[in-house]
């Protein structure tokens, strides 16, 4: 069992077996820490410990920056970025075990973080992968023959039976299908899932939001399309974008949205919008800025259906006293966003 002695003994020794144990808040500075911070150590009476950002963030601390503690925990190893990068590049390629051995990755390993990160082993992501640029290239008209050799398959009907057991319909159907794709991106305030398709970025919400598999579910449905893991050019400008406002340098973006609702819904979001990069509105303004001064509870309906989060910032509507309200993204999410705001909005 975790004692105060025993993390401030690991806080002096800065001892790295103890990472992502505990998080350690200076009562005199109001800063928290990683356990294996550098900073000069502070004496035992002034520390206290968390056992989460989340909570030292909630009791008023602001994160160190010397140990940055808030940053990209759960980042994608360099291995298993350059491995991903081959399979973006050559999706019909099909990385077996042997194959990984020789570029020096553990399989197991790499089954348990694709397990962790994705729900599904790295062959199955694979699998899914090279479907998905299958999809693509025969939208783009391309042969169902052609496509199914160069994308690494061996017959016509295995390549059809794997077609169909994903999109539910032959590959020679697809006219009216669309494919969402979908990938993860770290953040200083944990993973967050992105899915876009053509016209833009249609889903960004945090990996833990409870609510999470009945927008993937509601968005999958609402486009007739099915969600599956792959290459989309909005996505790398996304993770730019996110990268620069996390870092307080960017306050608008410009990474095209696609989110389809009710005229209603879509005029909340858009309202939205509108509230500028370190400033906040009260659901009863919001109203008002549609011209619905009466629909209150309406509009809050609708901020909690929007599902772009941080790029439509819902982040930005409080409470008629001043006081957080809810977030899906948690309430100490939101602090954190408007004290990002707030502090480099004058910059």
């Amino acid at each position: 069992m975790l004692t105060n002695e025993i993390m401030y003994k690991a806080l002096v020794d800065k001892d790295v077996t103890f990472e992502g144990t505990f998080i350690a808040a200076v009562k005199t500075t109001g800063i928290f820490c990683r356990p294996t911070c550098t900073a000069r150590k502070p004496k035992a009476e002034n520390v206290e410990f968390f056992n989460s950002t989340k909570e030292a963030i909630l009791k008023g601390y602001r994160p160190c920056k010397v140990c940055r503690p808030m940053e990209k925990a759960g980042e994608t190893p360099d291995y298993i970025k350059t491995l991903l990068n081959e399979i973006n590049l050559h999706p019909e390629v099909k990385f077996k075990d042997w194959d990984l051995v020789q570029k020096g990755i553990e399989p197991s390993k790499l089954r348990r973080w694709f397990l962790k990160n994705h729900g599904i082993t790295f062959q199955a992501y694979q699998r899914m992968f090279r479907i998905n640029s299958a999809f693509k290239r025969i939208q783009n008209g391309e042969s169902v023959t052609s496509v199914a050799f160069d994308t690494g398959y061996e017959s016509l009907s295995g390549f059809a039976d794997s077609f169909k057991s994903i999109f539910g319909v032959s590959p020679s159907n697809i006219k009216d299908k669309q494919l969402i794709n979908i990938c993860r991106i770290e953040t200083p305030l944990g993973t967050m899932i992105a899915c876009a398709v053509d016209q833009g970025i249609c889903l960004l919400e945090f990996s833990d939001r409870k609510m999470l598999e009945t927008e993937l579910k509601t968005l999958a449905k609402k486009l007739n399309a099915n969600i599956i893991p792959g290459a989309n050019p909005h996505f790398e400008l996304l993770k730019l974008q996110l990268e620069e406002y996390f870092e307080g340098r960017r306050k608008e973006f410009s990474i095209p949205l696609y989110s389809p609702g009710t005229a209603f819904q879509l005029s909340v979001w858009n309202s939205l919008k509108g509230i500028s990069y370190g400033s906040t509105r009260s659901y009863k303004q919001q109203a008002s800025s549609i011209d619905s001064p009466e629909a209150i509870r309406a509009v809050a309906n609708a901020n909690g259906m929007n599902r772009i989060s941080i790029l439509i910032p819902c982040h930005r509507v409080i409470g008629e006293d001043g006081n957080l309200t809810g977030y899906g993204g948690g309430l100490w999410r939101k602090k954190w966003l408007l004290d990002l705001e707030k502090n480099n909005s004058a910059q």
